[in-house]
């Protein structure tokens, strides 16, 4: 038997919309069978070039790890930067503000 999606109700304001919304699961209100999938030929990446100065002998071993990992050795720096980077949100979102940054060494 086919379910029919619950209707959406009108809302007198935004913060109204925002306390149903918290209640409420949006898969209960729309038919993903009836989704279309989306194109957007003209977005841009929102990717930026920079240039970093490494060791030679640390940019070797990335290479060396990047290519065991059979990965561009950029991909994989990006990895690990992205990895260090949610590290360090979370560490400072459990201990706030109490966080010493030592050079390139988070310290408690």
């Amino acid at each position: 038997m086919k379910k029919i999606p619950n209707r959406i109700p009108q809302f007198k304001n935004e913060d109204e919309e925002r306390a149903f919304w918290a209640t409420h699961s949006p898969l209960d209100y729309f038919n993903s069978r009836s989704f279309k999938r989306a194109s957007f030929p003209n977005l841009k990446p929102s990717l930026k070039s920079i240039s970093i100065r490494l060791p030679a002998d640390m940019l070797a071993e990335l290479k060396t790890l990047a290519n065991k990992k059979d990965v561009p050795y950029q991909s994989l720096a990006k990895i690990y930067l992205a990895k260090q980077i949610a590290l360090e949100r979370m560490q400072g979102a459990e201990q706030g503000k109490g966080e010493r940054v030592r050079g390139d060494v988070v310290s408690e």
